[in-house]
This record gives C-alpha cells, structure tokens and sequence, in this order.
C-alpha cells in the first residue's frame, strides 16, 4: 500500500505540474492547424490535435472526430483510415460498443489499399480483437498470425508485443492459462524493446486482467500498480483512470474497502481532469457497489441512479447493464424483491444487448437467490441452473462455483439433502481457501441429516443388508491402508528424485562456474594480446619518424595534421581495446583514422574505403574492437599498397544468415609476393593467430559457428588478398 500511495502522491504532482503546460499544448496544435494552408497537411494536423484531446479532453475528441473523417475524404487512403481509427477509438472510450465494432468491419477493405506495413498491422489487429469479443477464436488467430508475421518482417517491436498481448486475450477467454500468462510475459518484453510507455502500461494490465481473471487477486493488483506508473510516465490518462478503477474492484473482492474506496476516488478525479463522463458513471458504479457493501442503502440507491443518468447519454450498454445489476442488489438487501426483479431484468436486457455472456449468468443467480428468499424454489432452480449452464460456457468457469452453493441451499430448504450434498461437494472444489471453513461446516451439517436418514433406512433392513455394509466397511478400510502405503512410497521416491537432482544441478553449476572462471581468463589474456598487437611498435616508430621528417623539412600543417590523427587514433585504441563489443560506428571511426594516417605517412599512394548496410546501424550494431585491424595492417605493411599503381582497400560490413559478414579486400603484391620476406611471414601468422583465437572465443561463449576465411583476391594472378570473416550478429539491445 505503500507504493500505492507513492504512486498516488506523484500523480497529483506530476498533474499540478503540467494542467498549465497542457492548455498551451492545446493552443499551439490549434493555432498550427489554422496556419495550415497545405490541405493535406492541415488535415494531419487536426488529426495530430484530435489525438492530444484524445487522452486529455475527451469531450472535445469527441466534438471534432466528424471533422477528422469530414477532411479525410480528399485524402488518400492512409488519411481515411486513420480518421476512421480515431473515430472509432473515440466509440470505444464512450462505451459504444455497437457502433465501436461496427466501425471495425468498416476497416477491412482498406487491407487490399493501404500498402504500408504498419497500418496493414493495426487493421489486423483491430479485427483480431473484434473477433475476440465475439468468440470467433480461429479468425481471430488468423488475424493475430498474418499481423505477427508483418511485424516480425518489419521489426516493429511495439507492433508485436501488441500482437502477444492480444493472444494473451484469446488465450485467457478460452481459459488457457498458461498460455495466456506466457503470450503476454512475452508481449512486456517487446513492449520494453520498443520504449513505448504507454504499450508497457497496456501489457501489464493484460497481466492484471488475466490474473484477476484466474482468481488471483493479489498477483492482479501488484501487476496494476506497475501498469497505473507506467501511464503516469506515458502521460495515457484515460488509461491511467481504468487502471485506478480496476485497481479499486480488485480491493474491493478482497474486502479491503478503504483502499478500494481511495482507487475510485482517484480514477474519479483523472477522469473529471480530462472530461470523461462516461468513465465518471462507471466509477460512480463502483462506489454504489462499495456503499451497497457497507449497508448505505440509501447512499447506494442515489449514487447508482446517478449513474445510469450518465450513462444513458452514451449508451454505453455494459455500464447500465451492471449499474441496473447493483441497484437491484440493493433492493434485494433492503428485501424489496419486485424492485430488485425489475432492475435485474433490466440488466439482462443490457447484457443480452451487449452480449456480455458471462455478466447474463450473474444477473441469473440473482435472479435466482431473490427467489429463494421468496420461497419460489421452482424458479430459483430454474435460473441458478441456467447460470452454471452459461458459466461452464463462458468466462472463468471458477465463478459457477457460488451458484453450486445456492443451489445447495434450495435443495436443503426443499429436503432433497442428497443433491444438497452433491452440490455443496460441487461448491467446495472451486472455492477458495478463505471460504473453506464456511464451506465444510456446511456440508458437515447436511452430511450428518443424510447420514441420519441412512440410519432409518438401515434399520428397517435385514440382517444380512447390515452384514453386507459392514463387509463394504471393511473393504473400504483395507483399500485405505493399501492407498496410504501407497503414498508414502510415491513420497519416497520423489524425494529421492528430487535429492538427485539437486545434486545434479549443483554438478552442473559447478561446472558452468568452473567453464566460466576459464572463459574469463581466456578473455583477459585476449585483451592482452590484442592491445599488445594493436599497439604496433613498428607503426608507432614509423609514425614518429614521419612527424619527424615534417618538422625537419618545416611542413607544420602537414606535421600538425599527421599529429592529430595519430594522437586521435592512439586514444581510441587505448578506450576501447578492452571492451568485448564496440559500437560499429566507433569500430569505423577507428579504421578511418588508421587508414587516413596510413596515407598520410605514403603520402596518399593508395585509396580506400568502407561501407556498412543501413539496417546494421538502424539495429545498433556492436563489434569486437579492432577485429579487421591486423589484416588492414597486413595490406599496407607487407602487400605493399604503396608501391602499387591505383592501390585500394575496401571494407564491407553486412548481415548474412543471422551473422555479422565482415570483407576485407587488397589489390596488394598478395601472399605470394609477402610470403617471401621471413618477417612477413612471421607477423602475418600472429595476426591469424590472435584473430583466430577471437573468434573462436566468440563462437564459445556465444553458440555461433564464427570462421575466418583468407584467399587471393586475383587467383590468376595470386596478387591481392580477399578476407572473410563471420561473427556473432549483436546489437546494443542484447549486448552483455
């Protein structure tokens, strides 16, 4: 609770901070759309203030949606469909279902139209999701599959973990649990990879809602106080309202009303702050249910009516639906039961309007218990039956479990203990264990009428009947003890398994510590000899000797230019000659430098060049520092560049099957010619070594197949040198 207050605290200030800022923000999307002179941007730019109204002014969202589809019909179709989107959004966060999921269908054409990855992604979605709500389960996953697939191509990562979080969805309405938990765990990663906040907040609601869904009230609520931060920061106030609210039905389930009643006094203040009505009605629901809870009557009936009064505006069939539900709660609890009859069937009209299955069996087991306090045992039968009947069919089929309870309760009351007892049985496998006691002493009761009443029976029976039960006694008592030997050598056994195999992974994390402890002193000795190496005595004495002969002969610019370079180029060598992986636009920053000082030391005798594919800056690629350093070195020093006419180096970084592909190609006298002069030879060979030492470290640690491939770049000729090298394909997100 108190990260809750925590949370609750920097909310208000984080509003007080920034309602002054908000109106200017407002003001300057206005004045930037009325300046607009170009149609089609002026048409974006209302767009783009439709969307700040959209989570901070609901009302004036909704005022300006027909101008949004008004302007987009002399636009191209990309304009069209986001103004039908934004349309449509506005349905949903009204509460109108009907025309929300109406507009759905109305974006599939646009799938045959609109060529960009990302909007053929939301129409998929959007239409996964109505399929969702009315439990086409397969279309909806083909929807879900087809999106999955153009996000993965594309690498939209905020596109895919919306696409996990919707499975997470379908998986929980079929009451796959584990499923459902492990597609929206996996949709919180992608939403982290993607940096949207406010993705982030929507994905660990998933998580709450599916938790809350199986009953597991705490888990649900720790999950949405991460969801209610995560919308402060993403400034998503109409999220950061039904989080609140959602939040506060979660405490009240578990009876913790102050802290439930705390929850919707804060949704109620976000939603007055960005003029959600129709949230306000909702939450004024809720406190009629909490005063409902508290024996207020007259409080509830007044805070509930409230609510259907605002409500009404938007129909918002759901919201009614349960609004007419609590009122008729509070008329049974008051025993006023026509009233409480007349508000529950107007409750079931919503529902059924709605086709909210799952709320239609809740009306019917209150329709139920209301007959049974009326002694209509019939009818009470009648429709606490129907209610397990659709519970079993839709929803979380745990929530049948209170309707067994009643049903129950009318058979003892009508003296059919026998179903009584059954059903109270029924009761006692899906209730919780904070209802056990409750549960058992109640059955407890009616199992000693009906033992009595066998008692009678028995009685009045033969002699050899009352032998044959005790024989079945017998019977039953040496089935028990065999049941019980039984167990306790299953409990043997898996203690015995369980023992080895902790003893198995204490081997294994042995073993891997051990392999680790190698791995890390192969990787500093590495670090040694490629600092040694790239630290080339003979580079160095000869770029001295270089500077040298500049001052000698009183070429300052060039002497200052040589100089700059050189210092340059020792200082990145010596900040990153450590590091395991290098940005890749670092790794270039240092060859260019090389390079260039090479060149000016031949004076300019050969050219060079490098190229890098876009995607692998676009992906933050990373790199072993200095990996194509020796081989570069090896084109200059002992291919002997400078003596070639129209000498050139060429570097090419690419991706190829899911590896880094890195060439390196000379036009130098090649192996051949080098191979002649013993100190070539010898340096040329510790280059490999150290390179093939790297690589092989790299394929190790990291399960990747890493080679190094050296051939002549003119087989004819056998001049020139062609190097391939494969490594491991890493990126900032994943680097270690």
């Amino acid at each position: 609770m108190k990260r809750l207050r925590f949370v609750l605290i920097m909310f208000l200030l984080l509003v007080a901070g920034k309602a002054a800022a908000q109106s200017g923000n407002a003001e300057n999307y206005r004045r930037a759309y009325l300046a607009e002179k170009n149609p089609t941007k002026k048409f974006w730019r209302l767009h783009a203030l439709g969307k700040y109204y959209q989570v901070n002014d609901i009302e004036r969202a909704d005022s300006i949606r027909h101008s949004i589809l008004l302007s987009s019909r002399a636009e191209n179709d990309s304009a069209r469909l986001y103004a039908l989107v934004f349309d449509l959004e506005i349905d949903e966060l009204r509460g109108n279902k009907a025309a929300y999921y109406t507009k759905i269908l109305q974006l599939q054409p646009f799938l045959g139209r609109v060529k960009n990855p990302r909007s053929q992604v939301l129409i998929f979605h959007y239409l996964a999701d109505y399929h969702i709500a009315f439990r086409e389960y397969q279309q909806a996953e083909l929807y879900l599959t087809e999106a999955a697939m153009i996000a993965k191509r594309a690498r939209y990562y905020d596109c895919m973990g919306e696409n996990l979080r919707l499975k997470a969805q379908l998986e929980m309405e079929q009451n796959n649990k584990a499923l459902a938990i492990k597609y929206v765990d996996e949709a919180i990663q992608y939403a982290r990879r993607s940096t949207d906040q406010a993705l982030l907040a929507t994905c660990f609601n998933m998580q709450s809602r599916i938790y809350l869904y199986f009953g597991q009230i705490e888990l649900s609520v720790s999950k949405n106080l991460i969801a209610v931060e995560l919308a402060i920061k993403a400034e998503d106030y109409p999220n950061v309202a039904n989080y609140q609210r959602e939040l506060g039905e979660a405490q009240f389930s578990i009876y913790n009303y102050d802290d439930a009643s705390r929850n919707f006094f804060e949704s109620r203040a976000t939603a007055e702050r960005i003029r959600d009505k129709r949230l306000i009605g909702l939450v004024t629901i809720d406190l009629g249910l909490l005063y409902t809870a508290r024996k207020e009557y007259n409080r509830a009936t007044q805070v509930l009516r409230e609510a259907i009064r605002i409500l009404q505006k938007y129909n918002d069939e759901d919201g009614l639906g349960f609004a007419h539900m609590y009122l008729g709660n509070v008329y049974r609890e008051n025993g006023n039961y026509n009233e409480a009859l007349r508000d529950y069937n107007k409750a079931l009209v919503y529902f059924e309007s709605a086709a909210n299955r799952a709320e239609i069996a809740s009306v019917y087991h209150l329709v139920g218990t209301v007959f049974e306090k009326q002694g209509k045992y019939a009818n009470a039968l009648v429709y606490l039956n129907r209610a397990v009947e659709i519970r079993s069919q839709f929803g979380f089929k745990g929530a049948a479990y209170p309707s067994y309870r009643a049903i129950a309760e009318v058979y003892q009351k009508t003296g059919n203990l026998q179903l009584a007892y059954k059903y109270l049985e029924m009761y006692s496998d899906y209730s919780d264990s904070a209802r056990m006691v409750e549960v058992s002493t109640k059955i407890a009761e009616i199992s000693e009428l009906y033992r009595s009443e066998q008692l009678e029976r028995m009685i009045a029976m033969q002699a050899d009947s009352i032998e044959l039960q005790r024989k079945e006694k017998d019977l039953t008592s040496a089935k028990l003890e065999n049941t019980e030997l039984r167990n306790i050598f299953q409990t043997y056994v898996i203690i015995g398994f369980l023992l080895l195999l902790i003893l198995g992974i204490i081997i294994f994390y042995n073993r891997w510590k051990q392999r680790n402890i190698v791995q890390l002193q192969r990787e500093a000795e590495m670090a040694q000899v490629l600092l040694r190496s790239q630290m080339n005595p003979h580079f160095v004495f000869n770029a001295m000797s270089v500077i040298q002969s500049y001052i000698y002969e009183n070429d300052t610019k060039n002497s200052a230019k040589f100089l700059v370079n050189f210092s340059k180029l020792m200082r990145l060598i010596l900040e990153n000659s450590s590091k395991e992986f290098i940005p890749i636009t670092t790794e270039i920053d240092i060859l260019t430098k090389y390079l260039e000082t090479q060149k000016l030391r031949f004076t300019d005798r050969f050219e060079f060049d490098i190229s890098i594919e876009q995607p692998l800056l676009d992906d933050g690629l990373v790199i072993p520092p200095m990996i194509t350093q020796p081989f570069i070195e090896n084109a200059i020093e002992h291919g002997q560049l400078h003596t070639i006419e129209g000498g050139f180096i060429h570097i090419r970084f690419s991706r190829e099957a899911e590896m880094l592909k890195i060439l390196i190609e000379d036009n130098g006298i090649g192996r051949k010619g080098s191979g002649q002069s013993k100190k070539s030879k010898d340096h040329k060979s510790m280059a490999m070594k150290i390179t093939q030492d790297r690589i092989d470290n790299l394929s190790y640690k990291y399960r990747i197949q890493g080679s190094m491939a050296i051939s002549d770049y003119n087989p004819e000729t056998e001049t020139g040198t062609r190097v391939v090298l494969f490594l491991p394909y890493r990126t900032e997100a994943v680097k270690v």
